[in-house]
């Protein structure tokens, strides 16, 4: 098991995303797809580097 709070903490407090900037149900998934594709884009980047 692990935690998933960390994930909102990072997406919120270091990516600055405190409230969402477009309205509709679609547009706001999309937005926090973007969100969550770039937070673990960014964890393969630190793996990536772990593992040279």
């Amino acid at each position: 098991m692990s935690t998933v709070e960390p994930v909102f903490a990072n997406i919120g407090t270091n990516k600055g995303l405190k409230r969402f900037g477009l309205r509709g149900k679609a547009k706001v998934q999309g937005q926090w797809q973007l969100y969550c594709m770039i937070h673990n884009i960014e964890k393969i980047m630190r793996y990536g580097e772990l593992a040279r």
